[in-house]
């Protein structure tokens, strides 16, 4: 699993840590030669201006500047208190750099002449105010150059539990220790963090069981396990039967849903749609069933076969009542529920309403718009996807660019794998498809929910420019196969993300 640490996680895994038996400077010596290590594998010697800050990330950076100097690279070290205000083991680092004839200048702007690189060493991920004096002054006159700059832990200015920014230059490369926080997969932080290294400075993985992490980046080794795989001895109900609700005049969300759900393996995709729409949608699709609704029992009626294991409504759905309707008496099966777009619109007035009715295993599809509508929008990601599953008792899936699911048990993952092309018309109808085909397969929604969102990213990354919402359920396949022979990449200690 790849854990994610809040900054007071974080913090108490160092003090453990230490408490075993290994000093603080130990920890601080290899973090800097951590960082050390990858700059010098990213760039070639050049002047370097090392920005330190008052506590344990400036620490880091006079491990920094001592390691890089010992490379023979040039470097400027700028302090941003004096010297005699450092404590612990940032004040040991300190003098060890000062024993070695390392100069230590008043932070400012004039540290950036002449450097080919700037090492911001100056908060950590703790921050809990804007930059101000020296420290703000420096930064705005970093921002104005084109100078590369790495990272320590987080960009200076980047809250390390929400990815707010507060003034940070972004960086092109952040190294971080152990695991990583919030900010290096939420927006802002993360477009501001560049590429992320996690370096292991040999805190013991044993710890985290003692600091309780909720909160893990999604990726297959998540979930990968729970994927269901055809038998030999199996037949086509065994791998499940989605139904979607399908819209008219707007037919091409709902298609591109079945489609989704059917090249996610499940056995039968059947598309129940209004009888005016009948004919577009069957001449669209060979494979999936169509149904077309007549007579206003119909619907009710593909409802009291328990052969459909999953359901879909919202896609091209209409916000109106009779959506609610249709909504409610797909939760009453207790079966799998996704809820996307207009089924999530249709509660905007009541949505108490909706989550009363929420007894089985739901997941609810929300952008940004429609989650404001249906709960508070107040706190950073995290915390306002978290209490909206609890609120609604189902699993929540706030898509973007940094998509967060969340269980109402309190699981959750943010995803990072998603390309900007996916910023495309249909694309969360098709990720809606993924998720009704996994639920379908009777995958638990939580873990469905964050499988469907990697996969769809993974897919996405695989066409790249030019991609089309259509183009998403055929590459599905080879992202699967990847995975299944151990392609698929994952970020761990020492890669780049």
């Amino acid at each position: 699993m790849h854990e994610i640490l809040t900054v007071a996680q974080m913090a108490e895994a160092d003090r453990l840590t230490i408490a075993s038996g290994v000093p603080g400077m130990v920890l601080m010596e290899r973090a800097g030669a951590a960082v050390a290590d990858q700059i010098v594998r990213y760039w070639t010697p050049r002047p370097v201006a090392v920005l330190c800050g008052p506590g344990n990330n400036g620490g880091d950076g006079f491990v920094i500047a001592r390691h890089l100097r010992a490379k023979g690279w040039p470097v400027r070290l700028g302090l941003s208190v004096a010297a005699t205000a450092l404590t612990g083991d940032a004040a040991h680092h300190c003098r060890f750099w000062q024993g070695q004839s390392g100069t230590i200048e008043p932070l400012s702007a004039a540290l950036l002449d002449g450097a080919g690189l700037v090492v911001d060493a100056l908060f950590g991920a703790g921050l809990s105010r804007p930059p101000d004096g020296a420290v703000a002054a420096t930064l705005d006159a970093l921002s104005r150059t084109k100078i590369p700059v790495v990272a320590v832990d987080v960009p200076s200015g980047i809250l390390g539990d929400t990815g707010a920014d507060l003034g940070a230059v972004p960086a092109t490369l952040t190294v971080t220790f152990f695991r990583k926080k919030p900010a290096h997969l939420l927006l802002p932080g993360r477009a501001m963090a560049g590429d992320v290294v996690v370096a292991d400075i040999g805190i013991d993985a044993a710890v985290l069981p003692r600091l309780g992490p909720t909160i893990v980046e999604n990726g297959p080794a998540l979930w990968a396990a729970a994927l269901p795989a055809p038998r030999l001895d199996g037949h086509k109900y065994d791998r499940g039967h989605a139904l979607i609700s399908g819209g008219y005049p707007m037919t091409g969300a709902a298609r591109l849903a079945a489609r989704g759900a059917a090249r996610m393996g499940t056995g039968l995709v059947t598309l129940a749609v209004p009888e005016i729409g009948f004919p577009i949608y069957a001449a669209a699709l060979t494979s999936i069933m169509v149904k077309p609704l007549a007579a206003e029992g119909d619907f009710t009626g593909l409802l009291a076969d328990p052969r459909h294991s999953a359901m879909l409504i919202g896609p091209g759905a209409g916000a109106g009542a009779a959506t609610c309707q249709r909504v409610l008496a797909i939760l009453a099966t207790g079966r799998g529920v996704v809820l996307d777009a207009d089924a999530l619109t249709a509660f905007a007035d009541h949505p108490e309403t909706l989550f009363d009715a929420i007894k089985g295993p739901t997941v609810l599809t929300p952008h940004d718009g429609e989650f404001r509508r249906l709960f508070d929008p107040a706190g950073d990601k995290l915390t306002r996807t978290r209490r909206a599953a609890e609120r609604s008792g189902a699993v929540v899936l706030l898509k973007g660019a940094d998509t967060v699911i969340a269980a109402p048990d309190g699981r959750i993952a943010i995803n990072g794998n998603a390309p900007p092309t996916l910023a495309t018309a249909g694309a969360g109808d098709v990720l809606a498809g993924f998720i009704t085909g996994l639920l379908a397969q009777r995958v638990e929604p939580f873990l469905a929910a964050a499988a469907a969102v990697w996969l769809h990213g993974a897919a996405a990354a695989e066409f790249g420019p030019g991609l089309m919402a259509e183009d998403l359920p055929d590459l599905l396949p080879v992202v699967l196969r990847r995975l299944a022979a151990g392609e698929a990449p994952e970020p761990g200690f020492g890669e780049r993300s």
